[in-house]
Formats: structure tokens, sequence, C-alpha cells
């Protein structure tokens, strides 16, 4: 008896176990991502307040390239096989997501502007808009990047040269060209840009070089990614710590010679008649043709104002952390710089530190210091006081009271208030500057990215042009058996081992080489980092269909039951499933996704209309609010296949009965019939998005088999391929007639 039935059975049933398996374990993965983004929009932190990725949901195939390219973590996930946002306020702008999207399917756009008045409104050249001759760059604008900072210092130095040249070049004698406000990676960047241009300017920094950088706490690390600074060259490390960014920034200022004056305050910018700039600053007034604020947003350290803040255990940043040892402290705040100072000062021997903060929950923290604070207050090493505010500091004590307004006193040597700062929007407004959003230029919808195919597909279907005609040409050749084929002259150098074939072969061998390349490119531990993703996309597209046409050439199109032919099958096998992967798949998922933000934004519908049943009917408003919750869970999560079969059935049903009996209940309680009928139709409408949501990714989880099957036959293809290639090598007659 045959075993391959057994075999073929055997493998069968191993490929339906494995995917049982694979669709519980992704089911379970996408619940615990659409809970970390729920709790996300409640927590105020699904959107971001600047830059965040936009995903072109008709082009994303779902690789996942863009989460594992964040530095950030937890901004974005795959969701129903697509890249969704998750925690947008985690995201800084690196825009390594919209770089590393191997078919251009994301970008970087900027939030709702509309009701946002801590944003200045400036033109494309960071002019602020109205006021003639004021510039604005890096962090005052919003942005917080250090990448950002450089290119707004540069870019600002160019459209004011670009105004002189216009304007009269040589203007009054006593006024800069330039006054830079603020030497940190703006205002230095910004220092090197005219200084390159040859600029008459002077740079006025209120503290010392480095600005919020110079704050920053002993040995911070900063990512700054590849940046080319003005002057300075290229910068190719991907992290500098504080001290080392420092120690180069001061290196260029004294280098190139820059004309930066530390330790002066600029009080205020305005026009005169004239068109000058005068600044009133500590050293005397200065005037100036061009002004550009780098200023940042930090400002005035925010104070609490209790009783006691004058004391001198009171601070409002953190340099050295190693400088306090067997002390009992407390930190204020839950931001980053809070929490980061929490953790230096807890790594010190002796110290014994409490965090207070007046929310429930941290709030738009960075990923690394979410995980590093939980794992403190895990070991005990910081003590996390959620809900409290600070109402008092003493000598040797503080007061805190809680969320139950009960008080509470704790031993202490240090306090650090760390709050943010208080933006010096009214110096910028005083100078002209304008927070109204109705002042804020239109902005350019994300920009359209080709599905960067063309070349690829042009490529190969030149190929493909150039072979069809060859074998047109010998359609004797081709049309005939193999037989006959043998006794024509054409045989020598078109069968598979010789000539124009056996060159057919190569060139398809060495098409799938390169085809391979890529996945050492997408590779995450890999160094290969030459070009985009996206770029090896269309190299990876292109080398695929041109080795499908070469290995059709190689075997005389005529593939044979060898380990070739069976290559060759393969290879046809390939393609289909990367065309599914490539163009087919992405609508399914768009659907799906579709389906989930309805569902999330009926669901919001309708907590919103039972909030006044719980503020009116405590009892019934909850009781209603618990059982549609369970009902819409029950709806959009099944156990596997199986389950999710027999819940489509069951949920009309239970539907039709909870929404049956929370009507008769809410008529007994007393609530309007038309009040309890508009709730009850948006938690019908919520169930069947929840259904839509659930089935569609059902539909989603079996065309995602394309992945799989493209990957695993991809790796039986090459091993076939070599079997072929040893086999020619060992048996066949290359310099022959075949």
């Amino acid at each position: 008896m045959s075993t391959i039935p057994l075999i073929l059975a055997a493998l069968g049933a191993a490929a339906a176990v494995a995917g049982c398996v694979v669709w519980r374990n992704e089911r379970r993965r996408l619940r615990a991502v659409l809970g970390k983004r729920q709790e996300a929009r409640e927590r105020g932190a699904l959107e971001a307040r600047l830059e965040h990725p936009w995903v072109d949901r008709s082009r994303c195939i779902g690789c996942g390239s863009c989460v594992r390219a964040c530095p950030e973590g937890g901004v974005l996930a795959v969701v129903h096989g697509q890249a969704t946002i998750v925690q947008g306020s985690r995201c800084v702008g690196h825009g390594r997501c919209a770089e590393e999207c191997p078919v251009g399917a994301i970008s970087l756009t900027l939030g709702d502007r509309s009701q946002r008045h801590d944003l200045p409104a400036l033109d494309s050249e960071l002019a602020a808009v109205g006021r003639p001759g004021l510039y604005l760059a890096g962090e005052v604008t919003g942005y917080a990047l250090i990448r950002t900072a450089v290119d707004h210092g540069r870019r600002a130095v160019a459209a004011v040269a670009r105004q002189l040249e216009v304007r009269d070049p040589r203007g009054p004698a006593d006024a800069h060209d330039l006054v830079i406000i603020g030497a940190g990676p703006a205002g230095l960047a910004a220092s090197l840009e005219a200084r390159r241009r040859g600029l008459d300017f002077v740079t006025l920094e209120r503290d010392a070089l480095g600005g919020t950088v110079a704050r920053y706490p002993r040995r911070k690390l900063l990512m700054t990614r590849a940046l080319e600074l003005p002057i300075g060259g290229e910068l190719e490390a991907r992290g500098y710590r504080k001290e080392e960014l420092m120690e180069l920034w001061e290196r260029l200022a004294r280098e190139h010679e820059l004309p930066i004056r530390e330790y002066v305050q600029v009080e205020s910018v305005r026009a005169q008649e004239d068109g000058v700039n005068l600044l009133e600053t500590s050293a005397g007034p200065v005037r100036a043709r061009h002004v550009l604020l780098a200023i940042g947003r930090r400002g005035i350290p925010r104070t609490l104002g209790v009783p006691g803040e004058e004391l001198l255990k009171v601070s409002y940043s953190l340099i050295d952390a190693q400088g306090y040892q067997d002390r009992r402290i407390l930190v204020v705040g839950g931001g980053d710089s809070a929490i980061e100072a929490a953790l230096g000062l807890a790594a010190q021997p002796g110290n014994e530190v409490h965090l207070s903060y007046r929310r429930a929950g941290f709030f738009r923290l960075r990923a690394r210091n979410e995980l590093r604070i939980l794992e403190a207050m895990r070991t005990g090493s910081v003590r996390v006081l959620f809900e409290t505010e600070l109402t008092e500091i003493r000598e040797d004590a503080v007061r805190l009271i809680g969320a139950d307004g009960e008080p509470r006193e704790l031993s202490n040597d240090e306090v650090f208030l760390l709050l943010g700062g208080e933006p010096p929007f009214g110096m910028l407004a005083a100078a002209g500057v304008s927070f109204d959003p109705e002042d804020h230029p239109e902005l350019a919808a994300p920009a359209e990215r080709g599905a960067g195919l063309l070349v690829a597909l042009g490529i190969a279907g030149a190929a493909a042009l150039g072979l069809l005609g060859a074998w047109w040409g010998w359609q004797e050749y081709y049309g005939a058996d193999l037989l006959t084929r043998r006794e024509r002259t054409e045989h020598l150098w078109l069968h598979s081992a010789h000539g124009g074939g056996l060159a057919a072969g190569l060139a398809a061998a060495a098409m799938m080489l390169a085809n391979l390349a890529y996945l050492l490119r997408r590779h995450a531990r890999f160094p290969l980092r030459l070009g985009s993703l996206r770029a090896w996309m269309n190299v990876h597209v292109a080398t695929g269909l041109l080795a499908l046409v070469f290995a059709s050439f190689h075997s005389a199109f005529v593939p044979r039951d060898t380990p070739g032919g069976r290559a060759f099958w393969g290879l046809v096998f390939l393609v289909v499933t990367g065309a599914i992967g490539r163009y087919l798949y992405s609508f399914v998922p768009r659907a799906a996704n579709g389906r989930e933000l309805a569902f999330e934004e009926a669901r919001l519908r309708l907590q919103e209309s039972m909030r006044a049943w719980s503020e009116v009917h405590a009892d019934f408003g909850e009781q209603a609010r618990a059982e549609i919750a369970q009902l819409l869970d029950r709806a959009r999560w099944h156990g596997g296949i199986l389950g999710s079969v027999w819940g489509l059935f069951r949920s009309q049903r239970a539907l039709r009965q909870s929404l049956r009996r929370l009507r008769t209940r809410g008529v007994v309680a007393g609530l309007h019939v038309e009040e309890l009928d508009e709730v009850l139709e948006v938690a019908r409408r919520a169930h069947r998005d929840a259904l839509a949501a659930a089935h569609y990714g059902d539909l989603r989880s079996l065309l995602a088999g394309w992945r799989y099957f493209h990957r695993w036959v991809g790796l039986l293809v090459v091993g076939l391929v070599l079997i072929h290639v040893w086999a020619g090598w060992r048996y066949a007659d290359l310099g022959g007639r075949g």
C-alpha cells in the first residue's frame, strides 16, 4: 500500500491543527491590541498632539515593518491585517514607520489644529503669519525632535537670506541681519547656517549653550538619528548622550567662532517704524532686521503655590541624580521628566523615593519609561501615590491629600516639582505671533505616494515582452514536441543545458538570489540597511517576476516532472500568492478596519447616551451598561472557527432577548419610551458593527494564509532549485545537445 496518502493525511491534519492554533493566537493578540486602543482612547492618549502616522488602507499589506521600526513602541499595531494607531500620544514624529513601509502606505501628518490655541501660526518658511521679519524654529513650534529643530533652524535662515537678497542687502548700519534667540538645537543649527551664508548675526541665550538639552539629566540618552548640521557635517550615530552632544556643540561653536552671547535675557521684541526689530535685553537694546525665536516651550517652571515651596529643599529640575544619596525624596509629576528623575534618584544608594501624581494612571508616557516605572513599582524602589496632590512642604516633611480627601504626611528631605513649564506664549503674542487657529495656513493633505511599482513592473514587463518575441521568432521550435525539437538546429542554443536556455536558467537563479536579499533587509537584527525598504520591495517584486520569466525560457516552456519542473510550478505559486498579498489582501482588511472604527464610534455614542441614565437612574444605568458591554464583547470574540460560526447564529437571538429585557426594565424604572428606544437602537447598531468586524476579521484570517504559503513554498522552491542545479551539474550534457 502506498504511504503517500498517509503522509498527505498526516500533513493535512498537522496543517489544520497549526491553523487552529494560529487562529486562536491571532484572536488573543487582536483582543489585547484593541483593549489597549480602547484604554488609550479613554485616557485621551489615542490621538497624537502633533505629528502622527496616517495609514492608507488601500495599500497596507500588514507586513508589520512600521510596527517594528517605531522606536517608541506601542504607537502602531497590526489590526485586522493592517497598521492602525493604538497609542498616538507616544508618537514624537521620528518618521521611521513611513521610511520602512515597503508599499508607501504611511505618511506623517498633523492632527486637528482647529481647536488648538497653543500652536503659533506659521507659513511654509516658518515665518509668523502677519508679522514680517519674525521666524520661529524648534520646540516653540510644537515639534520636539532634535532632528526637526536642526532642520527648522536651517530652513529659517535660508528664508532670511532670500529676503535679504530681495530687499536692500545692506540695511541700517546699527541693525544686525539676524538675531537668533536661543542656543539650543534649532538656535545652534541656525547659527551655523548663518555663518555659512555670511550673515551679520548674533545669538542670545538666557542660560548656557545647549538650551533645554543643557538642563537634561546627566548622561540622558538623546535619540538624534542621523542628521546633518550646517558646516558641522553629518552626525551618523543614532544616539548621543547629553555630555557627548554638548561637547560636540561647544566644539563647533568654538571652531567656527559663533557669536553666541550667553546669560542674556530677551525681555521683549517689537517692530519699529523703519521695519527693524528692537529687542530689549538684560544687556541693553539690540536692533535686527530679522529675528528667529528658537526659545523652546518650557519657559518658566510651573509652580504649585503651596506653603513651603520657597524652601531650599525644593527643586524644579534634576541635573545629576548621583548628588542625592541617603535622602527621603518626593517627586511630583507624571510626565517623562518626572518618571526619569524618580528612576534616577531611586537608583542611588540609600534613597527612599515617592512619586505623587494627581491622575489615577500614567498619561502620555514613552513606552520604555512606562515599562521601567511599572517595574520600579513592582520591586518597590519607587512608591507611586496616584490621585494625590501636594498641599504643604515643611523642613522635614510634606503633606499630601488623596482623592478621598484624607491627608497624608511623609517624612522628607528633598522635593522635586517636575510639572513642566509655562510656555512663553505671552512674549510671543506681544511680539506679534498669532495663536488663532483661523490664522493657520491650510495643511496639505498627506502626500500622494505612488505604489512604487511602475519601474519594477516595467522592467519585468519589458523582459516578458522580449522573451515573448523570442518565443514568437522560434515558434516552430517551441511548438514542436520534445523529440522533434532535438532534430532542429535551434535546439543547440535553446535547450535548457546550453546556449540561451542555460543562460536563462542562470539568470533565473540570479534573480532568485536578489529576491531573497529582501528578506535580509527586512530582518530586524541584520545590519543590511542600504536603501529604503520600499525600494527593496520593488526589487523583490521585479526580481520575482523576472525569475519566472527567465525560468519559463529555461524550461523551454515545457516544465517536466523533475525537481526543476516542480521548482518552476512552485515559482508560479509564489508569484500568485505574492500578487494576492501585494494587491488583493488589503481590500478585505480595509473593510474589517472600517467596521472596527464604526463599532468604536457606535460604542462611544452608546456610552454618551447612557451617561444620562447613570446620573438619573443609577442602578438601572449601571446594569444596562454592563449587560450591553457583555453582549458586545460576546459578539466580537469567540474561541475558534467553530465558536465563531456558532456565535454568528446565537448572537442575534441573544441580542433580541437582552434588548427586550432592558426595555421592560427601563419602562419600569420610569424612562421615556422614545429615549429608551433610541439608545437601544444605538446598541443594536453597535452589535451589528461588532459582528461585522469580527467576521470580516475571520475572512482576513483566511486570506492571511497567503503569507505562510508564500514563505514556506518559497523555502521549498529554494530547496528544489538547489537539487535541480546539483542534478544539472552532475548529469546534464552542458556542452552537447542535451
